[in-house]
């Protein structure tokens, strides 16, 4: 990807990319680094899932940003290129039943800590997107709109989408009719009109439809 950009605008690139570096540099002392991102809180389908990653400080991967400012097409580049170049990673999920039994909040802290545990690695300090994960002892900083100002965190949100992405397209087949390849379960205009024709399928939230299909949903 690096051949794309040339001169000033390489430079640009380079430039934006060690201001998303600021966070990691404040922890130089710390070797393992590890950024925590999640993507499916707001859905009415489909999983939570969250991403783990340790990045090697001299890691340069052009292009890395928040997962919703980038493209599709740019994400399942970025998304190869982390797990290569990543020290250790892994994705987290919580289903949509975990999230009916105990809330999107705690299911979301779940998959987190199953990413955290799922590390090759253990990590010595973990930068978190807004978030303070409970039952985890290893130190936290929790950065606001960290995934547009951290490296770490970015690349994290980039592993949670594309997971939670690729499995929403492998539900389409399971369950076809509602969409979820194109919208990925959030409440779109088709989708919630798919919802009310077919009834909920297993993998839509109980307690995010009510509104939409409550005796169903009881």
């Amino acid at each position: 990807m690096a051949r794309e950009l040339k001169g000033e605008r390489l430079e640009k690139e380079l430039a934006r990319l060690e201001a998303m570096k600021a966070y990691e540099k404040g922890y130089e002392d710390y070797t393992l680094i590890c950024g925590i991102d999640e993507a499916g809180r707001g859905p009415l389908a489909g999983p939570v899932t969250a991403g783990a990653v340790i990045l090697p400080k001299d890691c340069q991967i052009l292009y890395l940003n928040d997962s919703k400012k980038l493209s599709e097409k740019r994400r399942e580049e970025l998304f190869l290129e982390i797990k290569e170049k990543a020290v250790s990673w892994c994705v987290g999920t919580a289903s949509p039943a975990r999230i009916d039994e105990i809330n999107i909040l705690q299911a979301t802290y779940e998959a987190m800590r199953e990413a955290i545990w799922g590390l090759s690695a253990v990590p010595e300090i973990l930068l978190n997107d807004a978030v303070q994960i409970p039952k985890v002892e290893i130190p936290q900083v929790s950065i606001i709109k960290g995934d547009a100002k951290s490296v770490s965190i970015a690349a994290a949100s980039i592993l949670a989408k594309v997971t939670r992405d690729h499995m929403m397209a492998e539900y389409d087949e399971i369950y076809p009719g509602y969409g979820f390849a194109k919208h990925k379960g959030y409440g779109t205009a088709a989708h919630i009109q798919a919802l009310k024709e077919l009834g909920p399928c297993p993998i839509h939230r109980r307690s995010f439809i009510k509104n939409f299909v409550a005796e169903e949903a009881e």
